[in-house]
């Protein structure tokens, strides 16, 4: 009897033990899930408190090199700064690059980065951005006519001026063709106020001064080669691009093959950096678009958070666009020939020796 009474009171403690158990697992339970939830809590505060930023990249065309270049260095260091770009490709659409601002409105972008098309073609669509609480920044062409919050670039003046200081080296004297790109790129006034700056006074005459709309390199193809047929042919030809340039030196090819004109243009391009080396083109105009691309998605980052453009500029540099003075930050251009190509270009990194010496 004895014995069976010992064995139901082990039989209680271990039921009593194993409850104990029981009940302290559930109260761990209870609370570990409530760590996790209060975690969890803190987490979306958090979140709330520290939005992700994002920046709408309006850009009115990317089969030109030096914006495929602009773009990834732009879409790589938003991304390491944790902001979410969207790009809009307009195709050299101004309807399309107006409607393309209008959708990244309605996405609620914090900040929008804009190669405008068309200089003075954005007021109504940047208007409605400003009523939205969007900053805008300018990037590489000036905005005419809108209320943007700054401006930044590489001094495109300057790059007019370097231009035909290096060609007036060559040819001091004579008759220079000017083929442009769009008359509508402000950037393209502002190369020629630089290029008439160095070359007023001089024995030079401009006998041609061409726009070659939506940067169809066809037209300025077809441009140079109607002029060499007639037998109009220039000492040197400023171009608004290495693009332009590379098709004049295919026109000179072509029409005029052992012809002694210098051709200058801008952005290091590959094929003018190839064009250079080989004795087609005699002067290209590097800029620092790495930088510039670098700074535009720091720039943009910055203003999303509230600062002001005028700090960031950190100058009292401005522009007047037409609708008030425009904080600006500019970036110094380059000239390259054959004698500084490695210096400049390669050493830079901006292209390799593999990809410009074939």
């Amino acid at each position: 009897m004895n014995r069976k009474k010992l064995k139901r009171n082990k039989n209680i403690v271990k039921y009593f033990i194993l409850v104990c158990f029981v009940l302290l697992f559930c109260s761990c339970s209870k609370k570990d899930s409530q760590v996790k939830k209060n975690i969890s809590q803190t987490q979306q505060i958090q979140l709330k408190a520290s939005p992700k930023i994002n920046i709408g990249f309006s850009i009115d065309t990317l089969a030109i090199e030096r914006w495929l270049r602009d773009c990834d260095v732009f879409l790589n260091t938003a991304k390491e700064l944790g902001a979410e770009v969207i790009v809009q490709n307009s195709g050299n659409s101004i309807e399309e690059q107006n409607r393309q601002i209008r959708y990244l409105i309605q996405k609620k972008v914090d900040v929008l980065v804009i190669v405008a098309k068309k200089a003075d073609s954005l007021t109504d669509s940047i208007h409605e951005a400003v009523v939205a609480g969007i900053p805008i920044i300018s990037y590489d062409r000036l905005i005419l006519n809108a209320d943007i919050s700054m401006y930044m670039t590489v001094d495109t003046e300057r790059v007019g001026e370097l231009i035909c200081e290096e060609l007036i080296k060559k040819k001091p004297t004579g008759t220079y063709f000017a083929i442009y790109g769009p008359q509508e790129d402000y950037n393209m006034y502002l190369m020629k106020e630089g290029n008439n700056k160095v070359l007023q006074n001089l024995p030079i005459k401009i006998a041609l001064t061409y726009y070659t709309d939506g940067w169809n390199y066809d037209l300025s193809y077809q441009k140079m080669a109607d002029e060499l047929q007639k037998g109009n042919i220039p000492d040197a030809v400023i171009c608004g691009n290495d693009a332009v340039a590379d098709s004049v030196i295919r026109a000179l090819s072509e029409f005029c093959p052992g012809c002694d004109i210098a051709v200058g243009g801008q952005d290091a391009d590959i094929a003018a950096c190839q064009n250079i080396l080989e004795g087609k083109q005699l002067v290209t105009v590097y800029k620092p678009i790495n930088d510039l691309a670098r700074m535009a998605a720091e720039f943009a980052v910055r203003i999303a958070k509230g600062e002001d453009p005028v700090d960031i500029v950190g100058s009292s540099a401005t522009i007047n666009n037409g609708y008030r003075d425009v904080p600006v930050f500019w970036l110094e251009p380059k000239a390259v020939t054959k004698d500084n190509i490695d210096e400049i270009i390669i050493d830079s990194g901006f292209h390799t020796r593999g990809e410009i010496y074939r």
